[in-house]
């Protein structure tokens, strides 16, 4: 009696297996997610072009601007003193870097006093940090910009979500959890574009800062090899 109900039992457990239909397995590929996500993509999009292009071009220059030979100062220091200073000129105008600029203006100064060579010199490097700096602060912008994009486009989206919602009278709960990882999907993108930003632009600022300390450090060895003869 016991194995009839068994067999009895398994034949139902095959028929209702059989009846009920397989359920596909889903799989979130990115890519068409962030294409359903919107036109919010496309600003986001450019603020990530605009982010990769900034970091890159500024760390090319602010790298080639911080490239001073070893040498440089010595040789500039054995010029002053044996009193060849077109030689020197000549030297710190072919470096092609900011402390070579820097340099430069302090030699066609000499002969004036101390402290008018130093405002030259001051003010060129004012210049040159304003030229390491251009555009950098972009970075600043789009690290504060880009959450706000991607917020808005979510809002957006489950705006219309919520509107189809009420004008269909369709509720289900499949329809509502697709449409909301779809539209928070710009949020997503907005946040990870910020951070990218921000630490980008705290790196080309660190990098801007020892640029400067180069520029200083010249600065300050110029002008004491200028005093140096009346030691």
């Amino acid at each position: 009696m016991n194995f009839f109900l068994l067999q009895v039992q398994n034949a139902v457990d095959t028929l209702t297996n059989a009846a009920t239909p397989a359920v596909p397995k889903k799989e979130m590929h990115l890519i068409d997610v962030m294409m359903q996500a919107g036109w919010i993509m496309i600003p986001l999009l450019l603020l990530s072009v605009a982010t990769i292009y900034v970091f890159v071009e500024r760390w090319l220059a602010i790298k080639k601007a911080t490239e001073v030979d070893g040498n440089f100062m010595n040789i500039i220091r054995d010029n002053i003193l044996s009193g060849n200073v077109t030689a020197a000129r000549n030297f710190a105008r072919n470096t092609q870097n900011p402390v070579g600029r820097i340099i430069d203006k302090g030699l066609q100064r000499i002969g004036k006093p101390i402290d008018s060579i130093e405002n030259s010199m001051e003010n060129v490097a004012q210049l040159e940090m304003y030229k390491l700096e251009r555009n950098v602060n972009i970075l600043s912008v789009i690290s504060k910009i880009a959450p706000i994009f991607g917020f808005v486009g979510t809002l957006v989206g489950l705006m219309q979500l919520f509107f189809n919602i009420n004008a269909t009278g369709e509720y289900e709960l499949s329809t509502i959890a697709g449409g909301i990882y779809t539209k928070l999907i710009t949020s997503i993108t907005g946040l990870i574009i910020g951070l990218v930003a921000y630490l980008f632009h705290n790196i080309l600022h660190t990098q801007v800062e020892k640029a400067i300390n180069k520029m200083e450090a010249s600065a300050a060895d110029f002008l004491d090899v200028l005093q140096e003869p009346t030691r």
